[in-house]
């Protein structure tokens, strides 16, 4: 029976990425692809028409015998059959599996012909059935009224995989030779050598096959990632991840990263993956035999479920064990870093502010002030005769007395004062909401308590020391920036060491 020309949809297909002109030349004029017998082609036309029927499809299929009994056999099967009993002709086939079924099995009878030109053609078939009967099972779950085309899509899934191994058998040797465990990086090769993936490939050609659009867009979609896709699209995308587990040398551990991948997606939160792997244990042997593939090695699914949950639990506590390991270790860094915050902008000696964040903290509060025409002041303090103070008692005492010093301060600064060493025996308060009258009753209050306190005792006796107090006030000079604010604090300060020390000056006042 001679091949009748299809319907090209391609045109209709929108794909992702485009697919290389090279390729779209090499498809179009490859003579080693299978070509579509006319059963099939006649099928394709019948998949197309809106008033697609049971007996429509019956009728091309009976004009190939050998495809009728294939299809019966389909039907027949613990597949489909389940506890029904057995039918005989081919519209009941039909009607048993679904129109979309039938034209996947159309197609694959076709298709699968070349199943024994390659090792790893037979792995691909073994991976495009394992997808089909998951994806069937998963819309059962999840899309019942979609299971056809679902089964149908996931089937098909891997076609573009026939196509480049015959158009370049060369080139595809160290993709599809020694394939790679995970079918992602099977796609990553076949970018790198043809500037697109299998799927598109697949897309295309069923597309020009004239399969139907929206079964061409799920073959081109089918490798994307699976987790925000709608049910259908889930279904399929997640087949070829099972099927990949379930040929993987390492199966158990497969199934486990399979399991993290669907931790997050709410749609597969009732799947059991159990009664998954046992469909697909009962189910394949059939299948398989009836389009002519091996079918793969039996696998003990319940063996294989427990070595999984045992790896899941091991690979969770030791996830949690490196994760309380890394939030130690961030615990440690962010320890570290606020220590070193801490030390960049505290006097190492007193323990209080040092220069660089006094003048810093003062340059933002003062443009605050300003800005809202708020109060501020700065209290510029030195401690009188500390060159002598080092002289007569040495330069311990000398530092115990600015250490001394430094605690008076941070005991009568209120919150939101900020009080730091300037430098040497130079000390700066800023009193942000302080007036001028505020700021040397203040100051006043520091003069009084050295009065009363020690700043340290040298050979059991006291000693004692008397400060000069600068104070300038934001609202008393027109300052235009907080530099201008210190230097005028500073001005007053020194007023009162020239005017004999011990005492305290307001700038403007």
């Amino acid at each position: 029976m001679q091949a009748i020309q299809p319907t090209d949809n391609s045109a209709q297909l929108s794909l992702t990425s485009p697919l290389p002109e090279f390729l779209r030349k090499s498809l179009e004029g490859c003579a080693s692809l299978p070509p579509l017998p006319s059963v099939a082609m006649n099928v394709l036309t019948i998949a197309r028409s809106p008033n697609a029927s049971v007996k429509a499809y019956a009728e091309a299929i009976e004009h190939d015998p050998v495809l009728t009994t294939r299809l019966l056999a389909l039907a027949n099967s613990a597949y489909y059959a389940r506890s029904a009993p057995p039918i005989s002709s081919c519209q009941e086939a039909v009607a048993r599996i679904g129109l979309d079924t039938t034209l996947a099995a159309t197609l694959s009878f076709s298709l699968f012909r070349q199943k024994g030109a390659n090792a790893y053609l037979q792995r691909v078939w073994s991976r495009s059935l394992i997808a089909a009967i998951a994806s069937r099972y998963l819309a059962e779950q999840l899309c019942p009224s979609r299971k056809g085309f679902v089964f149908t899509a996931a089937l098909l899934q891997d076609i573009g995989v026939l196509a480049l191994k015959s158009l370049y058998p060369e080139e595809v040797e160290s993709v599809y030779e020694t394939p790679a465990e995970h079918h992602p990086e099977v796609s990553h090769n076949e970018h790198r050598l043809f500037g697109c993936d299998h799927a598109i490939v697949g897309a295309w050609l069923a597309a020009k096959w004239g399969v139907p659009a929206p079964i061409a867009e799920a073959i081109h979609t089918s490798h994307l990632d699976f987790s925000s896709a709608p049910a259908d699209l889930l279904c399929i995308r997640l087949s070829g991840h099972i099927a990949d587990a379930w040929l993987s040398p390492s199966p158990a551990q497969a199934l486990v990263n399979l399991m993290r991948k669907l931790e997050s997606n709410h749609l597969t939160d009732h799947l059991e993956l159990a009664a998954l792997l046992n469909t697909i244990e009962d189910q394949l042997p059939s299948l398989a035999n009836i389009l002519e593939v091996t079918a793969p090695t039996h696998q003990d699914n319940e063996a294989l479920l427990a070595e999984a949950q045992q790896l899941l639990f091991e690979q969770t506590l030791a996830l949690s064990a490196r994760l309380d390991q890394q939030q130690s270790e961030l615990a440690q860094l962010l320890e570290r870093q606020n220590e070193l915050e801490s030390r960049s902008r505290t006097d190492a000696l007193t323990g209080i502010a040092n220069r660089g964040w006094l003048e810093e903290q003062l340059d933002m509060r003062f443009r605050q002030c300003r800005d809202v025409g708020g109060a501020l002041s700065v209290v510029f303090i030195d401690i009188d005769h500390f060159k002598s103070i080092n002289d007569q008692y040495g330069h311990l005492t000398g530092d115990n007395v600015l250490v001394s010093f430094g605690k008076l301060l941070s005991a009568v600064v209120r919150d939101g004062d900020l009080a730091g060493r300037y430098g040497g025996e130079e000390f700066m308060v800023v009193l942000p909401g302080e007036d001028a009258n505020g700021a040397k009753k203040f100051a006043q209050r520091i003069a009084y308590r050295l009065q009363e306190q020690p700043m340290t005792w040298h050979e059991d006796r006291p000693v004692y020391v008397t400060v000069s107090i600068g104070v300038a006030c934001l609202n008393d000079g027109g300052f235009a920036n907080s530099t201008e604010l210190i230097n005028a604090a500073d001005k007053s300060m020194y007023f009162i060491k020239h005017s004999g020390r011990c005492g305290i000056a307001v700038y403007g006042h």
